[in-house]
């Protein structure tokens, strides 16, 4: 069994375009932390022992100036980029602008990771005991085995007053393991219900206590024998699709797939919140306001 230290992956090359800026860097305390350090600080606290960051090549200065040094002598620290040329040479297209999405960016982190992971948002609010219930799993399972986890939320925690969000919805069988992920990349609160676009873009309802993934997963080494083969078919279909991303949602669907894998889902009390829009960011300073009041966290994370 392992007993090593677990890893965190932190996914922090997107670009943020409905936030209009870089939220991963974003400051939301007077101290100047980002909601990264929280994640960083909970996940360290919870007996992570290396974070990984994916970012892309113009951030590498300012996150290797402000994590290396939190981290110094606490955890070991690794970065990978995700950037446009990171596929083969003939599904470049200059004319693209953002990443390939969340799937690509965790194939991106093989050569990164030897030991069991957990891979976060970097722009989401997990809570304290999202990561002590995710580490004691990971610290717990077979580095050879095909046994995976994710940390659920029901989906009525997790969405925005401002604007929609996209969620992985996921069907759940008896025994907490997951059954289907699907991604649903327009929720929206519409007069006080919500709402998701269906194929056709028409708005139909959805439960509210619906689980979702908030790409909070826990995996083993042994996850990247998954989605490779996928990812180069994704691109093959979409090599003209300027917009068309490739989400972890589509390699834990192959997972699922296998007969020898399973995903177990976990659940927590921890609290969600995060930022897609600009104006989610007051509600999370004050949340983060109230945890610091219930000595959740110190003044000075570092």
């Amino acid at each position: 069994m392992s007993k090593s230290k677990p890893t965190l992956v932190i996914l922090a090359a997107g670009i943020g375009s409905r936030y209009g800026g870089l939220k991963q860097l974003d400051t939301f305390t007077p101290e100047g932390d980002t909601i990264m350090d929280f994640s960083i600080y909970d996940a360290l606290q919870a007996g992570f022992g290396k974070f990984v960051f994916i970012i892309s090549k113009n951030i590498e200065e300012e996150c290797k100036e402000i994590f290396n040094k939190k981290l110094e002598g606490k955890a070991e620290v690794g970065y990978v980029f995700q950037e446009l040329d990171k596929v083969p040479p003939q599904y470049q297209n200059p004319e693209r602008k953002k990443p390939w999405g969340t799937g690509h960016a965790l194939l991106m982190a093989k050569d990164e990771v030897t030991e069991n992971f957990a891979i976060i948002n970097a722009d989401d609010f997990y809570g304290k005991e999202a990561f002590e219930i995710m580490a004691k799993a990971l610290t717990e399972m077979d580095k050879e085995s095909y046994n995976f986890n994710m940390m659920a939320y029901l989906l009525k925690n997790t969405v925005s007053d401002h604007g929609f969000v996209s969620r992985g919805e996921c069907q759940v069988d008896e025994n907490n393991f997951l059954t289907d992920v699907t991604e649903r990349t327009h929720i929206e609160k519409i007069n006080g219900e919500l709402k998701r676009k269906d194929d056709n873009g028409e708005f139909i309802p959805i439960d509210e206590n619906t689980i979702v993934s908030m790409n909070f997963w826990g995996f083993t080494p042994k996850c990247f024998e998954f989605g490779g083969a996928l990812f180069e078919e994704f691109l093959k279909e979409n090599e003209h699709d300027l917009k068309a991303e490739f989400f972890i949602t589509s390699v834990v669907n192959e997972i699922l797939k296998s007969d020898n894998a399973s995903v177990e889902v976990l659940q927590s009390n921890a609290k969600w919140f995060g930022v897609t829009y600009k104006e989610d960011k007051e509600i999370v300073k004050k949340e983060i306001e109230k945890l610091r009041a219930q000595k959740v966290y110190p003044t000075n994370l570092w």
